[in-house]
């Protein structure tokens, strides 16, 4: 087993409080080690092993110390990665398009697009530290939106200006951005010497202007959650593919609980590709303690914790059990099963790719009818995986005292809904999160967001929150408010004036691809899949008592 623990800056005599700012973060405290953890020097850390690895001499040079031998990397180090030589191009800001809506803040998954507001003369203040020459061209990056600075006149007397902010050491080219701007903020460009120099150079003074003004920030909208410095939690520099559905799902779990817990809680992580991109060595996303354990047991490992939190007096302290569809789904169910009935105030959250992206491919129980994965290949003789998809929601619910969500990142709302739901719920809970996977699903690096509408739209994966506490029955505690025509069978398209079925959803991914004919008309096993998502969302509105 391998553990990797993330940290701040670690300090001896405080080693024992994970939640104290000078220590490494170990998840337990330190007189129940076996063995006592090295004091891990971050500096001497940052400058020799990252630059080791930085300048490409750290895997054969760079000796075997004691924090490679317990798997320790700091908090924070992947912020120090540079993925600017990637991507050929780079999102453009188009201040004057810009409505302040964050959803491309929302949605990056690599924490390459940040936003900032601040007061129209507060601003001008902080500009007069940029150097006069580059002053104009940054000045002109300011928006004037009805949201912020509207508002805001008429509220405070001083309009608000908003900017979005491209950092290129993140940003991996997926455009995504692009994709859920609706207000054409935002295009791809080439990365010339010229657009590149003024990019850095305009991140550098954003960075360097403090964090935003909050008066001008919201608490009633959940996504503007982002503009609170203390939210941003998941660093960006994490090595997942372009456009991963899944470092949007992390980037936003991270930003909900810390808009409410700032730094003081831990993850567990079961073994799978978040594990792989988030602890490639020596670089780490996180700037909370977390570790990750095997594939299976990570509900296990933390009980043992929550347990020790508890004696220790840190009930309140939240913990994250995170996890894919393998770990959640099939090989950890049992002790997933075991975490619920335990009544432990322990929070799961799953990255439901239906698919073990991180083998390659292969089948897992959340696999959809018809799907083409290893494992379950389609074939001449076997149209693909065979099976239904297994619904841990339902399961979940069946447990004894037991928060359920099921939520897309698309869903912006919804998602923060979930979440802090179950932060607030004082037992055990299950956020099961859809997380597109570009190259296993056959879907371009800028869809994750469109694939999970669709989604939701297609009933392929329904919204829906069940929350113990709003009543005796089942029917009053399941909510499927935020599913289109959430009283019918099938959502209707306005425009098409046509219903949007499973095989909408199937006919715009790769994984599904070999069950139309040269027409475009579907297999039958892709039909029964069309029914098996039809008989899942009537059974769901059977539970909330819409039928």
């Amino acid at each position: 087993m391998s553990t990797n623990v993330s940290a701040p800056s670690m300090n001896a005599a405080s080693e024992k409080d994970p939640f104290n700012n000078n220590c490494y973060g170990s998840l337990v405290d330190a007189p129940y080690r076996l063995v006592s953890l090295p004091v891990l020097d971050v500096e001497d850390f940052n400058e020799r092993i990252i630059r080791g690895y930085e300048e490409g001499y750290g895997e054969s040079e760079l000796p075997a110390d004691l924090s490679v031998a317990r798997s320790l990397i700091p908090a924070g180090t992947a912020s120090l990665r540079d993925f600017s030589y990637i991507a050929p191009e780079i999102p453009e800001y188009i201040p004057e398009n810009c409505t302040g809506c964050m959803d491309c803040v929302t949605e990056c998954p690599d924490t390459a697009i940040l936003g900032k507001v601040f007061a129209e003369s507060e601003l001008e203040e902080k500009l007069a530290a940029i150097p006069e020459t580059d002053r104009a061209m940054f000045r002109a990056q300011w928006a004037r939106t009805k949201k912020y600075y509207d508002a805001g006149k008429k509220k405070f007397g001083d309009g608000g200006l908003f900017q979005i902010m491209i950092d290129p050491s993140k940003c991996k080219g997926c455009a995504e951005c692009v994709t859920v701007c609706d207000d054409q903020a935002l295009k791809m460009v080439n990365k010339t010497d010229d657009v590149m120099h003024r990019t850095r150079k305009s991140h550098r003074y954003f960075k360097n202007l403090g964090p935003s003004n909050k008066k001008y920030i919201s608490d009633n909208l959940l996504i503007d959650m982002m503009l609170h410095e203390h939210t941003l939690i998941y660093t960006g520099g994490a090595g997942s593919c372009a456009g991963c559905g899944e470092g949007t799902a992390l980037r936003m779990l991270c930003a909900a609980t810390g808009y409410r817990y700032g730094d003081q809680w831990g993850m567990i992580a079961a073994t799978g590709c978040n594990t792989v991109y988030t602890s490639t060595y020596p670089y780490n996303p996180y700037l909370i303690p977390w570790t990750n354990s095997l594939f299976e047991n990570a509900p296990t490992y933390a009980i043992g914790v929550r347990m020790r939190w508890n004696q220790l007096g840190w009930h309140d302290k939240p913990l994250w059990v995170l996890g894919g569809d393998g770990a959640m789904f099939d090989i950890g169910f049992q002790a997933l099963s075991r975490m619920f009935a335990s009544g432990y105030n322990l929070k799961v959250f799953v990255l439901d790719t239906q698919v073990y992206s991180n083998t390659g491919g292969q089948a897992s129980t959340a696999s959809y009818t018809g799907q083409n994965t290893k494992m379950s290949v389609h074939g001449k003789a076997i149209d693909g995986k065979q099976e239904q998809r297994k619904e841990i929601a339902q399961i979940a619910m069946m447990h004894p005292r037991t928060y359920v969500a099921q939520t897309t990142c698309a869903h912006a709302n919804h998602f923060y809904k979930a979440v802090l739901g179950a932060l607030e719920f004082d037992g055990p809970a299950l956020v099961c999160c859809y997380t597109t996977c570009q190259p296993e699903h056959g879907v371009a690096d800028n869809m994750a967001g469109e694939q999970a509408r669709l989604a939701v739209d297609s009933r392929a994966f329904p919204l829906l929150i069940y929350d113990p506490r709003a009543g005796d029955s089942i029917k009053k505690r399941l909510s499927l408010q935020g599913n289109p025509n959430v009283k019918g069978d099938w959502y209707i398209n306005p425009k098409t004036n046509e219903p949007v079925t499973f095989l909408d959803f199937a006919r715009s991914e790769g994984r599904f691809a070999k069950h139309f004919d040269r027409d475009g008309k579907p297999s039958e096993t892709l039909l029964a899949a069309m029914q098996d998502r039809l008989e899942n969302w009537r059974l769901l509105q059977e539970l909330a008592g819409l039928r």
